[in-house]
């Protein structure tokens, strides 16, 4: 059996995290996630599937050290974009952003480098937010 990138891995328990930010996983979250875990190949793997399968919550503590050890000490900005772009998914499937997740998203936002004061960082996620629904949107018509 082949071993599983350890990168995309550990995105899937970002993502497992994210929909447990806010204590529940929705069920748009949980298609979401056991969608993108199959067809990445992860979702058999020991470490994933308690959690992908909610044998095992994730706690909000957890979720942040995930996104720590992801990101390392000098997160380029260009893996904040795409991280806060696969978080994003997950947290519109079920069309309502709670407070936690938002905060979620404003502290990825606020860690990106590119990003150096908070009033460029909130315009920088009503962007990135705004193309994301775009996108799912024009994929309904």
């Amino acid at each position: 059996m082949k071993t599983a990138n350890p990168t995309v891995k550990n995105l899937i328990k970002i993502l497992i995290g994210a929909a447990w930010i806010d204590g529940k996983i929705q069920p748009e979250e949980r298609e979401y996630l056991h969608r993108i875990a199959k067809g990445k190949g992860v979702d058999q793997e020991p470490d994933i599937y308690p959690l992908l399968y909610e044998l095992k919550g994730v706690s909000q503590a957890e979720c942040y050290a995930w996104l720590k050890d992801y990101l390392g000490d000098r997160p380029t900005s260009e893996a904040c974009q795409q991280l806060l772009e696969a978080i994003s998914a997950l947290i519109y499937s079920d069309g309502c952003v709670d407070s936690e997740e938002a905060k979620l998203l404003q502290t990825l936002q606020m860690i990106d480098p590119a990003n150096k004061n908070p009033e460029q960082a909130s315009n920088t996620m009503i962007t990135a937010i705004r193309n994301l629904y775009q996108r799912w949107v024009s994929k309904l018509e």
